[in-house]
């Protein structure tokens, strides 16, 4: 019996922190043709994806620098990034 390769777990950078992290380790955030953005809880929305770490201060940190605007080259609403620090802390 031979052994089974192990899977390729996918990385992405996370905009905040700038690490390479686990898909499964990060939010994604997504914007799409229209220019909506909006969370990912499932990471298979189409459009254009930046994945933030699991980590509030990985968020803090792309809030201040702007970098969710600058992968998506538009403004980001603050509806969006009260989206991703509840989906960060667990609260629904």
């Amino acid at each position: 019996m031979q052994n089974k390769p192990e899977k390729r777990v996918p990385l992405r950078k996370c905009v905040g922190c700038g690490e390479m992290i686990g898909k499964k380790g990060a939010v994604r955030v997504v914007r799409d043709k229209d220019g909506n953005v909006s969370v990912d809880p499932t990471g298979k929305k189409s459009g254009r994806g930046a994945y933030i770490c699991k980590d509030v201060k990985c968020l803090e940190i792309a809030v201040k620098g702007k970098k969710l605007e600058r992968s998506f080259k538009c403004r980001i609403p603050a509806e969006i990034y009260e989206t991703i620090e509840k989906e960060l802390t667990g609260d629904k």
